[in-house]
């Protein structure tokens, strides 16, 4: 076998191998989608439409709509139009609700039954800041936090730096509640600023 062969050999088990990977971690009995798009359908009611971010969603699930106080089942399930008794992570899903209304809904809500997703309106937590980002972030800004589909501004209150200003501690206010998993990374723009908005990164706790 030639050296090309071998090559393509090892990539194809690699490539099954991290499929199979990949299937065992979407198996869960969570799930958690953020919602783009939603509506009402006549005969059917509320549906929304979105990515699975984590885990699987179910037919007859009870999900909480965050931020709010909200729970709705889940009736119907499909993908590219046809019905489905669950949709799994990566899969972009419109699902029919129970119990939930459109003007419940925003774009970001996001709907799950993991009991481990929080929600905050104000966090302290470290942030990476891009190595192009000109000058260290100060109080009063006013930046976007940025997870799943949630953009929510919010502004620093307090800064500490101890060395590398790239490496800051930051106490943020936010205008609305932000959710997410412990644990998580959100990314940090700045609308205000031309053509580099993007500020880093930001561990969510």
């Amino acid at each position: 076998m030639n050296s090309w062969k071998m090559t393509r050999t090892r990539f194809e088990k690699r490539f099954l191998d991290d499929v199979a990977k990949i299937g065992t971690i979407i198996a869960s009995e969570t799930g958690t989608m953020p919602v783009d798009h939603f509506f009402n359908v006549r005969g059917i009611g509320t549906v929304v439409l979105g990515s699975v971010a984590e885990g699987t969603i179910k037919k007859h699930d009870e999900l909480m709509v965050l931020p709010g106080e909200k729970t709705a089942l889940v009736r119907s399930i499909q993908k590219h139009d046809e019905d489905f008794d669950s949709a799994d992570a990566g899969e972009r899903t419109g699902i029919a609700l129970k119990g939930v209304e459109v003007d419940d809904l925003d774009r970001g809500t996001i709907l799950t039954n993991d009991k481990s997703i929080k929600k905050i309106s104000s966090l302290v937590a470290k942030a990476s800041i891009v190595k192009y980002w000109p000058t260290p972030l100060k109080e009063g800004m006013v930046l976007h936090i940025g997870h799943w589909m949630q953009f929510v501004p919010a502004r620093i209150e307090k800064v500490l730096i101890d060395g590398d200003w790239h490496k800051a501690e930051l106490t943020i206010k936010l205008d609305k509640m932000l959710v997410y998993r412990p644990g998580a990374k959100a990314v940090l723009t700045y609308p205000e600023g031309g053509k580099l908005r993007v500020v880093g990164t930001i561990d969510l706790p």
